[in-house]
């Protein structure tokens, strides 16, 4: 299983972004994808997660109302809809699977993309 995150960017405090998760090597629905997100010299933290089917999304306080998850099982993509940006969501984005059921852990990962926001 492969997962290649991309669509950030530099954007200025307020804009809008979309993040890509592109998974290939297994059947996508097979696995739940979470986000992440890692800003220097902080620890990884967690943004968001979608279930297998994309009935049920998670997200963390710090971007509920914002941020929104999706994915297209056809296109073997997750998605990352991020509005009104703050410079604190500046970071590393990256995209996990986790296999479903069972999984107990998110075992592959994507390789990130840089989101900056300016203010």
């Amino acid at each position: 299983v492969q997962l290649q995150a991309s669509g950030g960017g530099l954007v200025q405090a307020g804009a809008s972004l979309r993040l890509s998760c592109a998974f290939s090597g297994g059947t996508f629905s097979d696995y739940g994808v979470g986000w992440f997100r890692q800003a220097p010299g902080k620890e990884r933290e967690y943004v968001a997660a979608i279930n297998w089917s994309g009935g049920r999304t998670t997200y963390a306080d710090s971007v509920k109302g914002r941020f929104t998850t999706s994915r297209d099982n056809a296109k073997n993509t997750a998605y990352l809809q991020m509005n009104r940006l703050k410079p604190e969501d500046t970071a590393v984005y990256y995209c996990a699977a986790i296999r479903v059921p069972g999984g107990k852990q998110y075992g592959y990962w994507g390789q990130g993309t840089q989101v900056t926001v300016s203010s």
